[in-house]
């Protein structure tokens, strides 16, 4: 073949080669995206429902996801008349009926909003507090889901997840706000947006307590707290929701399968809010997501353990949590396909 015919030959060659290049780059492009990489997460509610991530992934996992979708305690429902309650906080409500009443008659909405409820496909974020979302510049993308879920990830923390200030990493979206009296901030305005449920998860009759005192500008009553609660609250009632012990009952019984009934001498272990939010993101969500889980992989105990304030290993001593348990779970979940981190992770 002569040198000119080669040259030909080539040039015809390059459309065919740059239309092959442009196939190849775009579908392994989509297929990174559909898979979602830890490194380029996902910024689309769209493509994330129209992904096989909408695709049930339940099957593989050793709990069933009921995808009950009424989240919170409602007065009209009068559950503990028809389906008396066999357990008492915090996996169900037997002893605290009539305190729950109370709270209820003054929380009058008990539903997420009608944008979000009326979703054909809603994506849901948890954001945790651990150190691994620090410096990952996930705000905006965090702030894109249909659902952000904020809580505290242990219980002997000094903090609640702030958000000011650390926008660029956590984003400053939040949906639902888990909380419980130790946790609440005393204006929940500075750290969160106008229309943010805050979603109380009650651990124990005092928490129910606490709440009620507060609505009906009650005397305070201290005893019964690991940590003094504030005395003064000044979220919105509006935004007030009980979360139905359903979920807490669910996350400790059939993913942790924590004893629920502990002997005597034993020391109770009850899941974090953080995990009980993921738990929670799978019954009402289709697209599962989560950031900022999991602690530091060192020995040394001045790591620190979140993204903001100076906390260390040693503030976990003596928790309430099993934390190796829980990261445990989490794994079997994302090797299931049900959740997915947004940053890469131990």
């Amino acid at each position: 073949m002569s040198q000119n015919a080669t040259k030909t030959w080539c040039l015809r060659l390059v459309p065919v080669l740059f239309f092959i290049s442009f196939v190849t780059y775009y579908c392994s492009d989509a297929i990174f995206q559909s898979y979602g990489s830890t490194s380029k997460p996902l910024n689309s509610s769209k493509t994330l429902c129209g992904g096989w991530l909408t695709q049930k992934k339940w099957e593989s996992l050793n709990f069933n996801i009921s995808r009950r979708t009424q989240l919170f305690l409602k007065l009209e429902d009068f559950f503990w008349r028809e389906h008396l309650s066999a357990l008492e906080l915090p996996y169900g409500i037997k002893g605290s009926e009539l305190v729950l009443l109370k709270v209820l008659a003054v929380t009058a909405n008990y539903q997420v909003p009608a944008n979000i409820e009326k979703l054909e496909c809603r994506t849901c974020v948890v954001i945790g507090n651990g150190f691994a979302i620090k410096n990952s510049s996930l705000g905006s993308i965090i702030n894109k889901y249909d659902v952000v879920i904020r809580g505290k990830k242990n219980k002997r923390g000094l903090n609640n997840a702030p958000v000011k200030g650390y926008e660029e990493d956590v984003g400053n979206k939040t949906t639902m706000r888990f909380f419980y009296p130790e946790s609440a901030s005393y204006n929940p305005g500075l750290q969160n947006e106008p229309g943010t449920l805050m979603v109380l998860v009650p651990f124990k009759q005092q928490d129910l307590r606490w709440l009620k005192e507060i609505l009906y500008n009650e005397k305070r009553v201290r005893k019964g707290f690991w940590k003094p609660p504030p005395q003064i609250w000044l979220g919105d009632v509006s935004k007030i929701r009980v979360l139905d012990p359903h979920f807490l009952h669910q996350t400790a019984d059939r993913l942790l399968r924590i004893p629920l009934h502990p002997k005597s001498r034993q020391k109770p272990v009850h899941p974090t809010t953080g995990i009980l939010a993921v738990v929670v993101a799978l019954n009402y969500c289709d697209v599962v997501h989560i950031a900022g889980f999991g602690y530091p992989n060192s020995k040394s105990q001045r790591q620190p353990i979140h993204y903001y304030g100076y906390d260390t290993m040693r503030s976990m001593k003596n928790s309430y949590h099993d934390l190796n348990h829980e990261a445990d779970a989490l794994k079997r979940l994302e090797d299931s396909g049900a959740i997915m981190y947004l940053h890469p992770h131990l």
